[in-house]
This record gives C-alpha cells, sequence and structure tokens, in this order.
C-alpha cells in the first residue's frame, strides 16, 4: 500500500557514507577555497610588479610623446625661419634696386616727384613687411666694423673716422633672430 520502507541497517551505512562524502566534499571545499586564497596572496604581489611595468610604460610613452612634440615644434619653427630667410635673400637684390633707384633720382636735374614718392613708398612697404618676420638691416656709417656682420670691400684712411669705422655702405646687411642672411659691404676706415 506504500512505498515507503522502514528505516533498517542498510540505510544507515547508506546514510554514512552519504554523510561521510558531504563532509569530505565540505572538506575538500574548504581546501579549495583555502589554496585558492593562499596563492591568491602570493600572486597579488606579480600582479603588483605588472602593474607598476604598465606605469612606468605609461610613463615613458608619455614623455617620449611629450619629447616628440617639443621636437617637432622646434623643427616647424626651424622650417619657418629657412623659409623666411631663403624668401628674403629673393627679395633684397629688389629692395637693394629701389635703394639705387631713389639715391640716382635724387641727384637727377628733371625728377618726377610723384614717381619718387611711388618708390619711397613701395620701399618702406617693402622694408616694413621685412620687419614684421623678424628680419632686420644692419650697417650703417659710424658703426665699427665687425668681420661677421660686414664684409669689407675696401679699407682707406679717411678724416674723421676712427680706424675700423664704417665710412661708406654699399649693400646693406640683413639678419634674422641674430643669424646673418646677409653681411652688409662696406668701405672701412684705415
Amino acid at each position: 500500500m506504500s512505498d515507503f520502507r522502514a528505516a533498517g541497517p542498510e540505510d544507515s551505512v547508506l546514510g554514512t557514507s552519504a554523510a561521510k562524502g558531504e563532509e569530505e566534499v565540505t572538506a575538500g571545499d574548504r581546501q579549495l577555497a583555502s589554496d585558492a586564497a593562499a596563492p591568491a596572496q602570493v600572486n597579488d604581489e606579480p600582479e603588483q610588479s605588472l602593474a607598476d611595468e604598465y606605469l612606468a610604460l605609461a610613463q615613458r610613452t608619455q614623455a617620449d610623446f611629450e619629447n616628440y612634440r617639443k621636437r617637432m615644434a622646434r623643427e616647424l619653427d626651424s622650417a619657418k625661419a629657412r623659409g623666411v630667410s631663403q624668401l628674403a635673400k629673393e627679395l633684397l637684390p629688389a629692395l637693394d634696386g629701389l635703394d639705387r633707384a631713389l639715391s640716382s633720382a635724387s641727384g637727377a636735374p628733371v625728377v618726377d616727384e610723384q614717381l619718387i614718392e611711388g618708390l619711397r613708398l613701395v620701399q618702406r612697404e617693402l622694408v616694413a613687411a621685412l620687419e614684421r618676420v623678424g628680419i632686420e638691416r644692419f650697417g650703417e656709417p659710424g658703426e665699427s666694423f665687425d668681420p661677421v656682420l660686414h664684409e669689407a670691400v675696401a679699407h682707406q684712411p679717411f678724416d674723421g673716422f676712427p680706424a675700423g669705422g664704417i665710412v661708406e655702405v654699399y649693400q646693406g646687411g640683413y639678419s634674422l633672430g641674430g643669424t646673418v642672411i646677409r653681411p652688409a659691404r662696406v668701405l672701412v676706415a684705415a
């Protein structure tokens, strides 16, 4: 009538085994848990070491990029200066031609004042444009001769000028940021 049986000696053996198995599993779980916890503590040091390596790598990469950025900015400035210098070398003969035209026109008997004024205006604009990009003119009469800045065309004795003084400037000198683009060609008192 009923499918239930009374507990007998066989059941107690199974029950004991089952209870033992549960204890073993429970003890095994505890052992696994303690084993997992112990290596985590040991592995914590390599993980920290790995994190430190990644941090150092990131810092080096950041420093390398910052150095690259600065180097590119310097190279850009250098390229810009070279371009400005090259353009100035090409324009300076035209400016010299304007200077010569103005100096010869001022001594001419018949002068068209409007034409001369137009040439002066063009000359001033060209000089102002060169100054805006940092190009400076040097080499004026009365300055002391400097072989780095000046090219001596001739040496002659002159009254009223000290030895080594510039008497006359044949062609003005130009510099960009302290670098001589073209030396001034001058007559020097001996």
